[in-house]
């Protein structure tokens, strides 16, 4: 999302999980929100799309912003993690999209970060820097 941000800097992010989930957006969403930034930043490159609407017919309809990005969060029985980053530019989009539909897909991470514990004092989040990224 950083690199795509730096090309196409007009982007929304769509979030979906399980309907037990407490926090709304994600906290991958809201770090998504943050690289998205980051990327805009470095490039020098503003979003083109006017602002939103300044009408919205169901207050809430263009979901939450951070940074010129809006953020969706769904809710829903029957979903694990889903997250869709969806960028616009003139005459096309690009869409990045992860689905986890089964938590046996966290394990290579979780055994991951397991096997690096003794080698990172302190605190790490995210596989990022486990993963050499």
């Amino acid at each position: 999302s950083r690199l795509a941000a730096s090309w196409l800097p007009d982007a929304e992010v769509i979030e979906a999980h399980h309907a037990s989930k407490r926090d709304s957006p994600s906290g991958t969403s809201l770090a998504t929100l943050r690289e998205i930034a980051a990327g805009r930043a470095e490039a020098h490159a503003e979003p083109t799309a006017p602002p939103a609407s300044p009408v919205e017919v169901l207050p809430g309809a263009r979901g939450a912003e951070r940074d010129g990005v809006h953020v969706h969060s769904v809710r829903l029985p029957g979903l694990v993690a889903h997250q869709e980053v969806i960028f616009g530019g003139p005459g096309q989009t690009l869409t990045i999209r992860h689905d986890t539909t089964d938590r046996i897909a966290f394990m290579p991470g979780v055994l991951l970060a397991v096997r690096e514990i003794a080698n990172r004092p302190g605190l790490t989040i995210g596989l990022q820097t486990l993963l050499g990224l």
